[in-house]
């Protein structure tokens, strides 16, 4: 069918992958209603409820294939999608229709399975950032030594090295693992609750024997893959639980945004690049452009990301005593988006990550334009020990270094500070003594020894642990 006259997301044209459209999908989320009336019905016949064999056969029979259109039909005349979806998977099962649902409010589909969704999308999003891990483990391991320019304030600072600044990247992503692992072990079931969070329409129909009402609740977390539920709610789960799912998807985002600016800084510095396909066009008019697209498109859906993050703040701020509606709109939206928008960012970092492309003689050169600069130091120390004064010595690099730096500045002129230096008597220094000051390697201190000591305690555990999950390849639409 022609669907090019009515909006698509980009998530599901562009961006987000299969595996987490399919987690948010319709089919996936009634399909999961299905479960969880099953999940309700053995629960209630285990404690005694006149429920058979026969109808829940039934009613497993039908978990799968959905009548939409029936239930389509029926969400027109009664304006409720549970109580419609109740009513289509009656027509299918028209032997167990009578205990569908039964002592259930819609919370009980619509909340146990956001929360359900949640986990899964936080499985896979945790997938994904593990082998971005891995990607950026390798890539620091290999540049562990490669000397290059820090920065602060963007501006050349002292050395470091190439593989610990990904190191640093490393470790937000570390950070952000650490949280989701947290999360996913704090995610409960809202269980079986009922309208406002009593119990009462359950205690009802075991006649007042709460042990029963407790056992259902267990049974159904247990059904689920769950091996709790939360203590009290109202007719909902807090929706603080949204926030806080969010929260460790924001904290990705910012994190693939401190990654993917700095990769656009060091693309314009013609330092390293992510990748470019032989066929990719960079621009419509200067062919000779190399857009870093994909680590602006990670940017842009970052920020989406961590804007999105205020949708489920107010959600939860807002909720008025045991329920209000006003979350629902919003909420189906929001929290599905996070997911997919973090997961397009994952997709793309395994991309960039897989590819990342360095060059030594650029960032060897961006590092001898600077460093007779940061080897001021180093040159003082060595003028002292043939018997130089160092205050003297200090206000003479001082001078020598505003005019090497004038030279740079308003000439053109490459840095002949060391020049300066050397033809100076009062430092007593060889040109060739000076230039044997200016190696690189000597100016990075434990920069090589951090990343392996970081990988070594660090991330290689991590990554012994997720050995399973290693070796995804994602595939990026555009």
């Amino acid at each position: 069918m022609d669907q090019h006259d009515r909006y698509i997301s980009p998530f599901s044209t562009r961006y987000a992958s299969r595996e987490m459209q399919f987690i948010f999908s319709e089919d996936h989320k009634f399909r999961t209603w299905r479960r969880l009336w099953v999940a309700l019905a053995k629960a209630e016949r285990e404690q005694g409820l006149p429920i058979t064999q026969e109808q829940i056969d039934e009613l497993t029979a039908h978990m799968d294939d959905i009548n939409y259109a029936d239930a389509a039909a029926r969400e027109k005349e009664c304006r409720h999608d549970v109580m419609s979806h109740v009513y289509a998977y009656g027509l299918q099962c028209p032997g167990a229709k009578g205990i569908i649902h039964l002592g259930a409010t819609s919370c009980y589909v619509g909340d146990n399975t956001d929360i359900i969704l949640m986990r899964e999308g936080l499985a896979l999003i945790r997938k994904k950032l593990i082998n971005v891990i891995a990607l950026l483990a390798d890539f620091a391991e290999k540049y562990k030594d490669m000397p290059c320019l820090a920065y602060t304030h963007l501006q050349p600072a002292q050395l470091t090295t190439v593989g610990k600044r990904a190191a640093l990247w490393l470790q937000d992503f570390a950070s952000d693992l650490a949280e989701l692992d947290h999360r996913l072990g704090c995610l409960a079931l809202l269980g079986s609750k009922g309208t406002t969070g009593t119990q009462a329409s359950f205690v009802e129909l075991f006649e007042g024997d709460e042990e029963k009402v407790k056992a259902v609740e267990q049974s159904i977390a247990r059904q689920m893959g769950f091996d709790r539920v939360v203590p009290v709610s109202g007719q909902t789960y807090s929706r603080k639980t949204d926030y806080y799912v969010c929260s460790v998807l924001a904290g990705i985002a910012q994190s693939a945004s401190k990654f993917s600016n700095d990769l656009r800084i060091l693309q314009n510095f013609k330092e390293m690049e992510e990748p470019f396909e032989k066929s990719q066009i960079g621009s419509s008019a200067m062919p000779y452009k190399r857009n870093p697209m994909r680590s602006e498109r990670v940017t842009s859906l970052a920020r989406y990301v961590m804007v999105d993050l205020l949708n489920p703040a107010f959600t939860a701020g807002t909720q008025w005593f045991e329920r209000t509606l006003d979350d629902s709109a919003n909420k189906r939206i929001a929290v599905a988006e996070a997911f997919l928008g973090v997961d397009s960012i994952l997709c793309l970092l395994e991309n960039i990550c897989d590819g990342l492309v360095v060059y030594p003689k650029v960032i060897r050169q961006r590092v001898m334009n600077e460093l007779p600069f940061m080897a001021t130091e180093n040159i003082m120390m060595s003028a002292v020990k043939k018997g130089g004064d160092r205050q003297e010595l200090h206000e003479k690099l001082r001078v020598h270094s505003i005019a090497a730096g004038k030279a740079v500045k308003e000439e053109g002129l490459p840095n002949d500070l060391m020049e300066r230096v050397c033809s100076d008597p009062a430092f007593g220094l060889t040109l060739e003594e000076g230039v044997a000051l200016l190696r690189p390697e000597n100016f990075t201190g434990r920069a090589p020894r951090q990343v392996e000591e970081y990988l070594r305690e660090v991330i290689d555990p991590i990554l012994r642990e997720n050995r399973d999950l290693l070796g995804d390849k994602a595939e990026i639409s555009v």
